[in-house]
């Protein structure tokens, strides 16, 4: 149909047009903008960005055999720390580092959390520095 008949059709319906709603619902949003307020007090400037071991590796924990190359471990999260430093995506607003699920023993001991000592030997305080050396931050769930 041509835009004629689309507007003929749709004032003679009474109702409007898509176009028609869409330049309304925009001249709406125009209207409102002007008292939008946000804090001015520095924090979050940009939307927290940075890596998740669960976005690509969810819960692998297999790190022998063909389960190695991708299984959530100390050296691949060293080995994202260094990337991001290294390759701008720090300089970019990325910043944070999390460790997902699955980093853990399946036990707690007197009620903490204990990182799997096979897959992080170091332990979690070790890579945390790591991680910070870089200038990054990190983060855990579990």
């Amino acid at each position: 149909e041509s835009s004629d008949t689309c507007t003929s059709l749709c004032l003679g319906s009474g109702r409007p047009c898509p176009m028609e709603r869409s330049t309304w619902k925009l001249l709406q949003l125009s209207l409102a903008l002007p008292w939008a307020r946000a804090l001015d007090n520095g924090l979050a400037l940009t939307p927290p960005m940075g890596w998740m071991t669960w976005q690509r590796y969810r819960c692998e924990t297999n790190c022998s055999g063909a389960g190695a190359q991708r299984c959530i471990n100390e050296e691949l999260i060293k080995e994202m720390a260094d990337r991001m430093a290294k390759d701008g995506w720090l300089d970019a607003g990325y910043q944070y580092i999390n460790i997902d699920d699955c980093w853990m023993l399946p036990e707690r001991a007197e009620g903490r959390l204990v990182p799997d000592p096979q897959r992080f030997p170091s332990g979690m305080a070790a890579l945390g520095e790591y991680i910070h050396q870089r200038g990054l931050k990190f983060g855990t769930y579990g």
